[in-house]
């Protein structure tokens, strides 16, 4: 298997899903006491959250950059964000390091695409709900479009990444009112919902969801493993 480089701690809750998934997933295609071959650069999401806050998304390349040059020293071959909304700097940060990047919107696109979706609604920071280039616009170009929700509802859904899903905080209520929203969406005419967060996954899924569910960390963490089981 090929060695992975995983960036992650944005935020950590997150980052412990895609550890388990790969390694699942791994372990259940080779057998035995298989794992995967990872190694790991977790941030200090404090001093990204700033930079998103502030806009400084330089600030946030480099210091993502950093840490990534440190995977590949590592001996890692290839680069996973394990989140969306930095993939605003993704193409940058891979620059940096010199690893090719498994992008999260291309295995969200393809499951997106192979399930015959019309029309998916997107969930996610207002980062990666407002400015389309960061995820958005890369799923659309597979053909996949892609509703937004409307102002108040992309606020109440960054309010619970930040406030709630990032901090290890999963309630009932809120579940009930991310369900509430999806079914807007639907209203809206979406037949499907994309988690396009990575923290999302821990509070939502389809036994909770009005609409079939894109988890783009279980998606991303599957198209992972596929990389690191491809021969060259």
């Amino acid at each position: 298997m090929k060695t992975l480089g995983v960036l992650g701690g944005m935020s950590w809750e997150s980052t412990a899903v895609y550890y388990r998934l790969i390694n699942q997933a791994v372990a259940a295609r080779r057998g035995g006491l298989h794992s995967a071959p990872l190694v790991l650069a977790s941030v200090d999401f404090e001093t990204i959250a700033a930079r998103q806050r502030e806009a400084d998304w330089p600030g946030a390349a480099a210091l993502l950059g950093r840490a990534a040059g440190g995977l590949r020293a590592a001996g890692a071959e290839a680069l996973l964000i394990a989140t969306n909304t930095m993939h605003k700097v993704g193409d940058e940060v891979a620059a940096q390091a010199g690893l090719p990047l498994l992008h999260i919107a291309d295995a969200t696109a393809a499951a997106l695409r192979a399930a015959g979706v019309k029309r998916a609604a997107f969930l996610g920071t207002r980062f990666s709900m407002e400015d389309r280039a960061i995820v958005i616009d890369r799923l659309e170009r597979h053909g996949a479009p892609i509703l937004v929700p409307e102002t108040d509802d992309r606020a109440l859904m960054h309010r619970v990444i930040f406030e709630e899903l990032c901090r290890g905080i999963v309630r009932d209520d809120t579940r009930a009112a991310i369900a509430a929203l999806i079914a807007r969406q639907a209203a809206r005419g979406a037949d499907a919902v994309v988690l396009g967060c990575t923290e999302i996954g821990l509070l939502i899924d389809e036994r909770s969801s009005p609409l079939p569910c894109f988890d783009t960390t279980a998606l991303h963490a599957a198209a992972a493993v596929d990389w690191m089981m491809e021969t060259t």
